[in-house]
């Protein structure tokens, strides 16, 4: 045999499968980017090599916008998948985290997606994506059930299972419910070696694999934006000639290396053995699914061993970080989109059932449609990926679940104007929640929680107003603090992402600031008398904990009005004070009046009372988004920090939304406005993202002899402009 040849006995499979993505609500900007940098460069590269076969999954928010703008793409794949090269895989059709839906989503996405790739690509399809590899055993049954063969995930979730390195080379028959899924581990080194490290080192393992291990299938899968759009990669795949490098690489060894797709694998190899899988994730998503501080145990962990101890070898393969699913614990604001959804999600299940299903199936369709676009994964959880720190992409997920709910009051037979109330366990903490709905609005509060309005729909325009996102720590402020004045920059080299430091913006240690309340709207304060705006916006002066604190709840309805009473009696300073504030959605209105009563206030004492509002959504750094005053007169724009005294109207335009949002004050208050600004990190590195604008009135005064206070407030909602756009835009299409 010659040297650095292996014998035919000494076979090895490689399957390489990618996975494309774009979320629902990026950029097309980004998509385009994308497009350019990775998914079409990849597919020119990989005609020219034509015994050189993929397996690729493309999400349905990313293939819909390629149908849509760039047949060109449809028609190359189809001609590839073909001639044999491209298996095309499914999966859930807008990439949502299986553990995120119920089940009859992930058997309904799972199953509308082949369908849809089968009648665009004319291929059947019998394998799928995991999205972010997340898993619970139960999903062998939904998948099957869906009508899928095969899946990938990571080799960490076999590793968990207890099996060690040399038992990870084929593939796995995993069952549920007497439903029988093959599972291939996918392999971690090649994520980290393709296409970072030099080519010969991936073909070096696989040697050492092949020769220990003869007739062994060894599976790549991870993202095709590693091959173009993750910083430095366009360069060093393409230009630097990374790939073709590769290519021929494999090609050279195609004696005894032969990459195949995993259909091919799974028609020609014997499964290795059956295995049950624990609940997982790839490696670093289970790390980032842990407590910030248990992070921070964790990497210590890691750092003091790993270089240390002899043993670490044998310890880590016992080692694992979290469950997925605490990600709706660690981020309140992804259980707010998930609660969202799932009452959206049972209420067409509802009308699935009955006449709705006979009567309006075209409505019960397009919501479905809607409500699917609505669960994709990106803005539900956030690590070095996860969108969600990005507003843009929560805020795609109330568009969609905005969207889903009004068409199934339609189909449910309503028409006109309606309003009603009604108080349930909404978001899913074993504590009742209000809502106020109507044709335009539709408004939450929870009385448990500081009786703040947590979340507030806009019908017309499908947007939440509220979709706002604390600021909080992240194991990585401190590596942000760290860096201080010596801050990173990208260098254009490729690296990991999971390696990548660098920052969007100087100075963004000193940007760094948690809050202590959640940011929504009707949260009330008593501050100290005469607290400066510097003081609050840095989190002090508050007194007493009317802020957070429980209110009891009367519900009030009539046919033209509604409204919730939220009470709470509790101590300021030494004295005993009562807080009323009665929210009113009236049948027709676009406003909600919101009064607050103050009772039981001490004499000849100076109080501090302030109303604290958000607005997301509503752009920041833009000059169609701006404050305007009761004349009309611009302010500033919508990360303007103002101190306004004597206003009886504040109000906020964005022109790209069509939306002005105007609160208005029955008594002359003196305003705060500034940004709430997160510092995090995504795929491009560190950056400070503009999350809400908070607008605060507050009164200083000395209360009445009565002992009683009060002032009206209320939050108008105007969206003629947008209404007027879509008829300009329907005429000019028409």
């Amino acid at each position: 045999m010659e040297e650095g040849k292996l014998s035919m006995s000494c076979r090895i499979r490689l399957v390489l499968a990618l996975h494309d993505h774009q979320p629902i609500g990026n950029f097309d900007g980004v998509f385009e980017a994308a497009y350019q940098d990775s998914y079409w460069p990849f597919l020119d590269v990989l005609e020219k090599y034509p015994e050189i076969p993929v397996a690729l999954h493309t999400s349905g928010s990313l293939l819909e916008w390629l149908v849509d703008k760039h047949p060109e793409y449809i028609d190359r794949i189809r001609m590839l998948a073909d001639r044999g090269q491209i298996e095309i895989v499914g999966g859930p059709f807008y990439e949502p985290i299986l553990a995120t839906i119920p089940r009859r989503d992930r058997v309904g996405q799972i199953a509308a997606y082949s369908r849809y790739l089968e009648n665009l690509f004319g291929s059947p399809v019998r394998g799928m994506w995991v999205p972010e590899r997340v898993w619970e055993q139960t999903f062998a049954g939904d998948i099957t059930q869906a009508g899928i063969e095969y899946t990938i995930l990571d080799d960490f979730h076999f590793r968990c299972a207890g099996l060690r390195d040399d038992e990870l080379y084929g593939y796995y028959l995993s069952e549920d419910e007497g439903r029988l899924l093959k599972i291939f581990p996918g392999s971690e080194k090649l994520r980290y070696t393709i296409p970072f490290a030099d080519p010969q080192e991936s073909i070096d393992y696989l040697r050492q694999i092949a020769e220990r291990f003869p007739n062994s299938v060894v599976t790549f899968g991870d993202d095709g934006e590693k091959f173009g759009t993750w910083p430095g990669t366009k360069k060093h795949v393409y230009q630097d000639g990374w790939i073709h490098r590769f290519f021929d690489a494999l090609k050279a060894n195609a004696d005894w290396i032969k990459v195949s797709t995993l259909a091919e694998v799974v028609d020609n190899v014997s499964p290795a053995g059956k295995i049950y899988l624990p609940d997982a994730s790839y490696r670093e998503m289970t790390e980032w699914a842990l407590p910030v501080s248990r992070q921070v145990n964790y990497y210590q962990l890691v750092h003091d061993r790993q270089h240390t101890d002899s043993g670490w070898p044998q310890i880590s393969q016992f080692l694992r970080g979290g469950f997925w699913r605490n990600f709706r614990v660690k981020y309140p604001e992804s259980n707010e989109m998930y609660s969202r959804m799932m009452q959206v999600s049972e209420k067409l299940e509802e009308l699935s059932s009955g006449e709705a299903a006979r009567e309006r199936p075209d409505l019960l369709g397009l919501a479905r449609t809607e409500l699917y676009r609505a669960q994709c994964n990106c803005p539900y959880w956030h690590g070095a990926f996860g969108g969600l720190y990005l507003p843009h992409l929560r805020n795609a997920i109330y568009r969609h679940v905005i969207a889903a709910d009004t068409l199934l009051e339609q189909a449910s037979g309503r028409d006109g104007h309606w309003v009603e109330i009604a108080a349930a366990d909404y978001n899913l903490d074993a504590r009742k929640e209000v809502r106020l709905a109507s044709d335009r609005l539709v408004a939450y509060l929870s009385p448990a929680k500081g009786g703040h309005l947590y979340e507030l729909d806009i019908r017309s325009i499908n947007h939440n107003l509220l979709a706002t996102l604390n600021r909080r720590p992240e194991v990585y402020h401190e590596k942000v603090r760290q860096a201080g004045e010596k801050q990173g920059h990208d260098d254009g080299k490729a690296v990991s992402i999971h390696d990548l430091v660098a920052f969007k913006q100087p100075d963004l240690h000193k940007r760094i600031q948690y809050d202590s309340w959640p940011r929504k709207s009707c949260v009330d304060h008593f501050l100290q008398p005469g607290l400066l705006l510097d003081r609050f916006r840095a989190g002090e002066g508050e007194i007493g904990d009317f802020a957070t604190g429980v209110y009891e709840t009367l519900l009030r309805r009539s046919t033209d009005q509604v409204e919730t009473r939220l009470s709470r009696n509790s101590s300021l300073g030494p004295y005993a004070v009562t807080l009323i504030k009665t929210i009113g959605l009236e049948r027709g209105s676009g406003q909600l009046e919101i009064l607050y009563e103050l009772e039981g206030l001490p004499q000849n004492v100076p109080l501090h009372f302030g109303v604290e509002f958000n607005f997301a959504g509503m752009a920041a750094g833009a000059s169609d988004r701006y404050f305007y005053d009761a004349n009309g007169r611009q302010l500033g724009q919508l990360e303007s920090v103002l101190d306004l005294a004597g206003c009886e109207r504040i109000g906020l335009i964005d022109e790209w939304l069509g939306l002005d949002a105007a609160l208005e004050f029955s008594q002359g208050s003196n305003l705060w406005t500034y940004p709430i600004e997160s510092i995090s990190q995504s795929e491009g590195g560190f950056e400070a993202v503009h999350q809400s604008t908070m607008v605060m009135p507050h009164w200083e005064f000395v209360a009445p002899q009565s002992g009683r206070w009060w002032v009206k407030i209320g939050l108008s909602l105007d969206t003629s402009a947008a209404q007027a756009r879509r008829l300009r835009e329907a005429a000019t299409v028409g």
